[in-house]
């Protein structure tokens, strides 16, 4: 008798499997969906163009005249008003898409001017007297070439040959009123008719693109400024009036933030910057842990510095964007110097402000040097944070 052919069977999956199958099923979309990384488009010709142009400008601070002309030029085409305060602050808006609706104020600020220094006097020599304006490192003058005045004078700065010093008058600190700049003239006379006592100066630095990385003066704070010229640029409206200031004599005790935002008075404010990155390794060979923000690592976000604690909702408001698009970004060390946002944090009854930095080496010396790639990060999370902005992030 022949055998009884076997049935085939599929066991079938127990039921509690199945039901943690189909939980985690339901878990994984439920998770926020966050958008991979991605690499900011590389800063175009037109962009490098303005910043090589803002780099360049001598403006330091008192006389913003060279770079508020440059920002004027680029923005009239792409605000609705545009104007120039008593102190020298350019002050700019770009009205909402709400059609006649009452809106609410956002500030956006970044500081024209730089750090250099003042001619003070001539001598029966020719060369000039000077003191600096804003904080510099005295050690990084000598020797060093300058430009000097509206008509950019081509000087240096005076230093003593090294093999006629003593060894003490080697290992000393030359004090900026122990140095002459040097314009080549022979005679008091012949220096009064190229600059006169007032005439501002700084180091004559030109702007370069070194592969990934910027390098030129005044990058402190060119490149807030370069950001800002690109959050008014965009073509889309944002859902408040946007207030764009550029201001004046920041490095010199933030007092054209201090007018701007009375004038303003905004329901919140971003301050654009330039922090120091100190983030090479100590002396020793060491990894540096003491670090205020790194290179490559995207803008940095304040949460507190020496004028400013920074408005936790409007920092987590950064937070939230930079993840959600999957840009870099870092939080600035706590500590020692400060933005325009402590001043403007404390116009009328206050306002709830924040800074975000594009970190760069080197700053207030002749060359400082910082990535494209983070500053073009820095132009995106501003924008996206603008574009999603709303009364209620600063009830949440």
């Amino acid at each position: 008798m022949p055998p009884k052919p076997v049935r085939k069977t599929t066991t079938r999956p127990r039921r509690p499997a199945l039901r943690r199958a189909k939980a985690k099923t339901l878990a994984r979309d439920a998770r926020p969906q966050v958008q991979p990384a991605v690499r900011p488009p590389r800063a175009t010709a037109g962009e490098l163009e303005l910043l090589r142009e803002l780099s360049n400008a001598l403006a330091v601070s008192g006389d913003e005249g060279a770079v508020r002309r440059i920002l004027l030029d680029a923005l009239r085409a792409h605000v609705d008003e545009v104007k120039v305060d008593a102190l020298g602050n350019v002050l700019a808006v770009k009205r909402s898409r709400r059609n006649g609706k009452r809106a609410e104020r956002v500030l956006v600020a970044a500081h024209m001017d730089e750090v250099g220094f003042m001619v003070t006097g001539h001598d029966a020599d020719g060369s000039l007297r000077f003191g600096l304006v804003g904080s510099i490192d005295e050690r990084v003058l000598l020797g060093k070439p300058v430009i000097v005045g509206p008509e950019r004078r081509p000087g240096v700065i005076g230093a003593a040959p090294m093999h006629l010093l003593s060894a003490d008058r080697r290992s000393a600190v030359v004090r900026a009123d122990q140095m002459r700049i040097d314009l080549g003239a022979d005679s008091a006379e012949a220096a009064k008719r190229l600059v006169k006592v007032g005439d501002r100066g700084s180091f004559a630095a030109e702007f370069a693109a070194l592969g990934p990385s910027l390098r030129g003066k005044a990058l402190d704070n060119r490149l807030g400024c370069a950001t800002l010229v690109e959050l008014l640029r965009a073509p889309a409206a944002y859902s408040f009036d946007l207030h764009a200031a550029f201001t004046v004599q920041e490095e010199v005790g933030l007092r054209g933030a201090r007018v701007a935002g009375y004038a303003v008075d905004p329901a919140c404010a971003f301050v654009l910057d330039c922090t120091p990155a100190r983030d090479l390794p100590d002396s020793g060979g060491r990894e540096n842990t003491q670090y205020n923000a790194r290179l490559g690592c995207g803008p940095a976000i304040y949460i507190s510095d020496k004028g400013t604690i920074s408005n936790d909702r409007l920092v987590r408001h950064l937070q939230r964007t930079a993840e959600a698009a999957g840009l870099p970004h870092q939080f600035r060390q706590p500590g020692a110097g400060g933005t325009d946002a402590g001043a403007i944090h404390l116009a009328r009854g206050g306002v709830p402000s924040v800074s975000v930095s594009t970190p760069g080496r080197y700053l207030h010396t002749p060359a400082a040097l910082a990535r494209a790639e983070d500053w073009r990060n820095t132009v995106k999370l501003m924008r996206l944070a603008l574009e999603q902005w709303t009364p209620q992030v600063l009830k949440r």
